[in-house]
């Protein structure tokens, strides 16, 4: 007599889903398999945000600098 417990093979294991009603037709059988499936598939990441004007990294960037007449007035603004 063997002390171990016989490991249950994965045709052997218990289902995963069980229909109690006799009188279910296939289509609301389908419908439920359906449905807890789409609740067991991973859920897709939201796409990111649009990234704001203000706090782009262009605006780090300084303007090139103006030369010529009035550039002394320009390199205020």
């Amino acid at each position: 007599m063997s002390a171990e417990s016989p490991t249950p093979e994965p045709a052997q294991q218990r289902p995963v889903l069980r229909v109690l009603t006799p009188g279910a037709t296939p289509e609301e059988i389908a419908a439920v398999v359906a449905v807890v499936s789409a609740l067991s598939a991973p859920v897709a990441e939201a796409p990111a945000p649009p990234r704001r004007e203000w706090n782009h990294p262009a605006r780090l960037v300084r303007a090139a600098h103006r030369t010529g007449r009035g550039a002394w007035r320009a390199s205020a603004r």
